[in-house]
This record gives C-alpha cells, structure tokens and sequence, in this order.
C-alpha cells in the first residue's frame, strides 16, 4: 500500500522509541493476548528493558523464523504495540511472556542494534466508522456477513477452535477488530497473516481475509481426510506409527506451514540425538517427546514435559574433565593454598598416586571436621584446583526436606530435581569435586529426614545408581569427589558417619597462625581493600596481640577480619589524603584501629589456690580451658554441683564424690567426714553448657584439694575420665584440648595414658613448650598437680592398703567418732583448715 493510501485511510501518531522483540512464526494482533517463549539473549534483554520504563514493546515478525541473529532487513516494518502483562523466567534461562497487542504500528526507523534492537515507531490507528461513506458501509456488511459465515465453516471443520468463539465473533461489530480476531484463530502461512496485519483499511482486510479463508477451508478439508485415514491405522497398529503418520505423511500431504512449536520440536529432537545419553535415559526422552507432539503447546501438561526435557537435556552425562595425575604439581597446589593439613592433604595425593595406577570408577568420600575458620571448605576448592576438577559446591544448613536431596515427583506443582542434581548441572561434568558444606547442620521434620537420603549417595557401592524423585533415572555419582565438612562428628547419624572417611583438622597453634597471616591473609586483605600498593607494615607482635587480645578462635576467620578492619582504616587514611607515605602498625597502635580489646587472655593464677584446678575440654568450635572450684563448709553432707552441667558431667561428679569418699582414709580424713561438710563443686561461665566424662579428674582434685587444704599447681592442666576405682580412661579431643592449654600458657598436661597413641598429632612446638605426662590413675594425677612436700610419701599413703579401722568399721556398719580420736576431718597436725566459700576467692 503507498504512502498516499496509509495518509487516507489511516491516522498516523507522534514516534515513539521502543525496545523491540523479534518474532519467529508468530505475528501478535491487536486486542490478543499471545504467550510468547524467549531464549534469546537479545530478545531477553529487550524484555527487561521494556519492564524497567513502561512495559511497552514493538512485536514484529521476522521475514525468516530461522535467521537467529536477525538484522534491520530480516525484520517486517509493520508490526505491533505491545504491553507486557507477564513475565516469567524458567529454569533452563528462557522467558515465559504474556503480551497483549494494542495497535498496529510502522518502524520509522532503527535506533541502535547492540545490546538490543530499539526502533522509532509510529502506531497508526483504524479509520473510524463516521470517516466511512454509506456505500461502502454496505459492502463492509456484506464482508462481516461472508466472514462469520466462513469462520462459522471453519470451526465446524477445524476442532482446535473453542466453539464458543462463535458466540464471540457474532458480537464484533467493528470491521477491523472483526478481522483482527478471526485471523488470529485461523491457520494461515506468516505472510498471509502479515498482509492482513500491514492492511490498515478495514474493508481491505476484510477483503483479503475473505480470501484465505475460503483457500483455507479447501486445505482444512484436505486434513480432515488425511485425519480420518490416520485414526482407523492407529485403530490397527500401534500408536508411534501414529505419530510418523500425523508427523511425517500428513504434515507433507497437505501443506507446507510450520508453526514456532514445530521448530521447537525438531530443536528438542536435534538436541536428543546429539547428546550423549545412556541408553534408559535416551529412550525416556524419546517417550516424553511422543507424549509432547499430541499435547496442546500452551496445556499446563505441556510445559510439564517440556521442563522434564530440558533438565534431563542439561545434565552432564559421562562429560568428564581430565584429573591432573602429576602428584608434585598437585602437592605445589595444596601447599600454597594451605598452611599445614598435613592428613588431609596426604589423602588427597594418595587419591591421585592410584588414580595415575589405576582407572578406579569410585571417587573418594571424605569428611572434613574441624572447629569453624580452619581452612574446611577453602580446601576443598583448592583440593578441585590441585585435582583439574570442577568445583560446586551444596551448603546443607538447616535442610530439613529430604526432597532438597532427592527432588519432588512431576505429579506436584512446580516440582524440580533435588539440589545434588542441580549443583551437577552447575558443574557441567560428571567427575567434579563437590562439596557438601556443614552436614552436621541437617535436621529432621515431617518432611523427612535428609540425611538418610545421602546414605544412597555417599555410599561408593550404590552412588553408581543414584535415582532422583524427579528424573526417575538413575545417575551414575560413582565418579565424583565428595568432601565433606562438618564442626561436630556426633551430631552426624552413625550410619551415614560409617559411609565416609573421617578426617579431622584441629586449630592452630598461635605460632601458625602467625605464619598463615604473614603467608596468606595479610596480603589478601590488602588487595581486598585496595592498598596493596601501600607500605603497609604489620609487626608479628602486633599480629600475635591480634590473636591473643582481639580473636578467641580455633581457626583463623575472625583474625582475617580483624585485620580486615586494620586495613579499612588505612585505606580511609589513604583516601583522605594522609601526610603518611608509609604505615607502621605495632601492637601500641591497635587500639586505634581495632578498639579495645574484646578478650583479655586469662592468666594463670598469681598463686596456687586450694580447690581450684584446671581442666582441659572441647567444643565444636575447638579447644577451651575448663576450671573447676571446690569448696567444702561444716554442714550435713549436703552436695551442690552447678555450672550448666550435662548429665553425663553430673555422673562424672558423682563418680569423683564416691572416689574420695572411698580414699578418705588414705587421704588422712576422717570415714564420716562427708555428713559433717557440705562441698559444692561449680565450673565458672555457668551460661556455657557443659557435658561429657572427660572432666572427672579435674573435679576429684578439686575435692581432694579443697577437703584436704592442700593447693593445686596452677601451670598444671589436666582432662580424663574417672572411674570408682580411680582408674583413667581415655578421652576424645585430645589435639583441640592440648593446643588451648598451650595457648593459656599451661606448663604441664595431664592426659590420660590411653591416649598416648594420639601424641604424635600434637605439633612440635606444642610438645616443646609443654610438659604432657599421660597418668593412669588418679593417684598420678594427684601427685603431679597437688603442692606437696613429699609427692612421693603422699602417692605411697595413696596406694597402701585400705586401712584395718576402715576394714572392721565397714564390717561393723560403724562410722562414727572413735575413742580418742582428735576432732577435725583428720589426724595430721599440719593440715591447713578447711576452707569456706567466704574466704576462698573464685578466679
């Protein structure tokens, strides 16, 4: 149509500039609401654009459907506005979007091309009714007559049109919204619909849609034939030859039209036969695109089986990247990135020795526990770097739905595949290292327990069959690298603990985390704050008061942001135009940069006190100094144990009571001294919780010490459990325990003799600067911790046999005060008295 037709019979408006969208077999009208699938990157982007200003975009058709990166020619000048209604993002990176058409308008011209089209358009409206003269009212009546007829016809034919349009079209009465509408519902080739979109005079589109239509009800007869042949074969043979039929022989028989799902499809297909799949996995999709063809595109069902695809499609199956089998390089790897971890390290390159010797299929399962901040989950990144693997990583705090792991069935709403087959297709390889972060941090509800869930994965004899809800396929997992991490090896369910080779990382001493300052974070934090051209001086000794006064840690993250928050200072000195050309930061200067100090190391008493004693413990977040006060006080026998004790504490109270109590004798006490005192037992900090067995030694020294007035060693640490018999047991913790002892400066360990076994993990410069003295009984203890004049005569007086007044006074039944005997709570003239809580200061 010319330029001097558009002037007459149509109304041009001011330009607009518009970002525009592309079509590919779809042409938008005006008053229809069309939903639109995007993939491209261009196109996306043009959505977001019109969704930041006003949610208007141009719609035009590309001249071919297949050009993927079309140009100003490729593209139709005729299009339409349109408004955004919806706007949905999937999870394989398409968009879903609902537009509706507004009105009809012409591309003046292209304003840029990068990083989207944005064109300058001009919307032309219809010619009004009153702009029209009678007679040619007329034959626009006759053509509204001549095509609801024919879309009357139509729909009688054509059973993919709700008859209830019928009802619809019979309401329009404006000629071109008539138009509009009908050709919307009927099957023409994209030109076609295109002539009837660039006819702006109504009576002209009714006059060329007249005409299609009547070519499309010779074609639509054509296929309801070819429909008929179809139906009575698939009564007769199965339903995939069905499929070629309606596919193959129809599709060629009657036309040539192609529609943007048809595309799809063969896209979806050419994708499949590409891929490589196992064998029950190619079959299920070849299933699912059967079951596709014969849905409605636009059904709920549809987009089910669509998504199924697309995810099956994603994943990385048998894509393998090369592991990197020379083991020095990799030990160069690990060995920058971390300082010591020497066990996990030393795994990890015996891993790579059989790997170079053997293609074994299993990767290793590894558990990594340690207290927070030691370099966990950092290692297991350099662990991939050091490996040539991909890297994800699955963070598992407070997953409590064992669908998280294995995935939803598609019979629910929204269902997705669980979050370990997720994190595979982020890792885009079948062999990568991957991470499961703080499973001791998984907990349990209705949904089920998610732990029991990874028993199927993290067990090397069934990972090689893994079947999420979602896919119904079973994944071969039996080449990844699992690591795992973990503060508490008690809080993970024993099975699921027998599946995986435990590893535990103790904290450092203050003597590496000094080197892993000076070696790694100092230089990081500069370069995180922008002064790593700036001399920036940082003494060791400012870096251990750091650590002893401003972090009370196992591990080194609250240091790396402490001194974080050093060189953010600087940085802000460095930005505000300091006269400074260096900066020299010691341990004078860090009350300036980082406050006061928020802890204050707890030095050893300035005496040794009675009843007071030093135990050793561990938590998750590693090692701490225990202390336990003992007094005793004239009463009935009354006994007080406080301090948020746990009860397996309370009975390691009650087992060092009963010790003394049956060593009393020997200890120089009188046999009825427990219904004479009352003694209360109390371990400071009473807001901690404290449970466990292993401070049974610490709390009969207290007792002895406190009965008995003879002071405790204050450089003399001690953990182990007690038995009635005095005997010592064996305790967990023991590295974590010795480094917090070294720390608070304890001059000599007591450990139980059990764990002797377990030294070798202390480090040397721990062993160096402390005394450790594995005991076996009690009595040991005593000995080395009490002040005493004669250790000796007193572990002798010990370990005599149980005295023949204690032997006749059990087979008596008779506890009482003797004939001649002195009063007191025993028979030594030089003991001191016993002391009360009044005059027995806490520390």
């Amino acid at each position: 149509m010319s330029s001097s037709q558009d002037s007459n019979n149509s109304a041009d408006t001011a330009i607009r500039r518009l970002p525009l969208l592309p079509l590919r077999d779809i042409i938008v009208f005006p008053g229809r609401v069309v939903r639109l699938f995007v993939g491209r990157d261009k196109s996306i982007q043009a959505l977001e654009e019109a969704m930041n200003a006003d949610k208007d975009i141009a719609l035009a058709a590309q001249i071919k459907s297949k050009t993927n990166n079309p140009t100003q020619d490729d593209i139709y000048a005729v299009g339409t506005v349109g408004r955004i209604v919806q706007l949905l993002r999937l999870p394989d990176g398409t968009v879903r979007v609902l537009v509706e058409g507004r009105r009809r308008m012409k591309i003046a011209s292209f304003a840029k091309d990068e990083p989207y089209f944005e064109v300058d358009v001009r919307e032309v409206q219809d010619v009004s009714a009153s702009q029209t003269s009678s007679d040619a009212q007329l034959e626009i009546d006759r053509l509204i007559a001549r095509v609801r007829a024919g879309f009357e016809r139509y729909v009688q034919i054509n059973k993919r049109v709700p008859p209830e349009m019928l009802s619809h079209v019979a309401r329009v009465s404006d000629p071109g919204k008539l138009a509009d509408l009908v050709v919307a519902h009927i099957s023409l080739k994209l030109a076609e619909k295109q002539e009837i979109l660039e006819a702006f005079d109504p009576l002209e589109r009714l006059e060329k849609l007249d005409i299609l239509m009547k070519a499309e009800q010779e074609s639509q007869k054509a296929d309801e034939d070819i429909r008929r042949r179809v139906k009575k074969q698939m009564e007769r043979s199965q339903r995939d030859f069905y499929d070629k039929s309606k596919d193959g022989g129809s599709r060629k028989s009657w036309s040539n039209k192609k529609t943007q799902f048809d595309d799809e499809f063969e896209e979806l297909e050419t994708r499949i036969a590409e891929k490589e799949l196992p064998e029950e996995a190619r079959e299920r999709l070849d299933k699912e695109m059967a079951k596709l063809k014969l849905m409605g595109p636009m059904s709920a069902e549809a987009t089910v089986v669509r998504n199924y695809i697309d995810w099956v499609l994603a994943l990385p199956w048998g894509e393998m990247t090369e592991d990197r089998i020379d083991v020095e390089e990799a030990e160069a790897i690990l060995d920058s990135d971390h300082f010591g971890m020497e066990k996990p390290k030393e795994r990890i390159l015996e891993h790579l020795a059989v790997q170079a010797l053997v293609d074994t299929p299993r990767g290793p399962i590894l558990c990594l526990v340690g207290p927070p901040g030691v370099g966990k989950t950092s290692l297991g990144r350099s662990i991939a770097r050091a490996t040539g693997r991909n890297f994800v990583r699955l963070s598992l705090g407070g997953v409590r739905d064992e669908a998280e792991i294995r995935g939803h069935r598609r019979t629910y709403v929204g269902s997705m595949p669980g979050k370990l087959i997720q994190s595979l297709k982020r890792a885009g390889s079948s062999n990568p290292v991957f991470l499961l972060d703080e499973i001791d941090k998984m907990s349990t509800d209705f949904r089920g327990d998610p732990s029991a869930a990874l028993l199927e994965v993290l067990d090397p004899e069934q990972n090689a069959t893994f079947s999420d809800h979602y896919l119904d396929l079973d994944y071969d997992l039996s080449r990844v690298m699992f690591i795992c991490t973990a503060n508490d090896l008690s809080s993970i369910p024993a099975p699921l603990r027998d599946r995986m080779e435990i590893i535990e990382l103790a904290g450092y001493t203050d003597r590496e985390k000094v080197q892993i300052a000076r070696r790694y974070l100092i230089n990081k934090q500069q370069e995180n704050n922008g002064i790593s051209q700036v001399d920036v001086t940082l003494d060791d000794p400012a870096v251990i008061r750091v650590i002893e006064d401003y972090t009370r840690e196992a591990g080194v993250r609250n240091l790396e942001q402490k001194l974080g928050s050093i060189f953010r200072k600087v940085a802000r000195k460095v930005v505000s135009g300091g006269d400074e050309s260096s900066y020299h930061i010691g341990p004078q200067h860090l009350e300036d940069y980082l406050g006061a100090p928020r802890f204050r190391k707890r030095e050893l008493e300035q005496s040794d006190e009675v009843g007071l004693t030093n135990g050793m413990a561990w938590t998750q977040f590693g090692g701490v100094m225990l202390h336990a006060e003992a007094t005793v006080m004239a009463g009935s026998g009354k006994v007080s144990i406080t301090g948020k004790l746990g009860d397996v504490m309370q009975e390691s109270a009650r087992a060092a009571i009963t010790y003394v109590r049956t060593r009393a004798e020997n200890l120089g006490l009188r046999p009825d001294f427990h219904t004479r005192v009352d003694m209360h037992v109390h371990f400071p900090e009473a807001a901690l919780p404290k449970d466990g067995p292993s401070a049974g030694v610490t709390m009969a020294t207290s007792l002895v010490s406190a009965l008995c007035g003879i002071p405790v060693r204050r450089d003399v640490a001690m953990t182990g459990e007690i038995t009635l018999r005095g005997r010592v047991l064996a305790v967990g913790g023991l590295k974590e325990k010795l480094l917090a002892a070294h720390r608070a400066g304890i001059k000599k360990a007591l450990i139980p003799g059990p764990n002797r076994n377990d030294l070798g993990e202390i480090p040397d410069s721990v062993r160096e600067a402390m005394e450790i003295v594995p005991v076996e009984s009690i009595d040991e203890v005593l000995g080395h911790a009490l002040v005493l004049a004669d250790p000796a005569e007193f572990l002798r007086r010990l370990r005599r046999p149980l005295a023949d007044l204690q032997i006749r006074q059990i087979e008596s039944g008779e506890f009482g005060l003797q004939p001649g005997e002195a009063e007191g709570f025993g028979d030594r003239e030089d003991r001191q008295s016993v002391r009360h809580l009044d005059d027995s200061p806490i520390h």
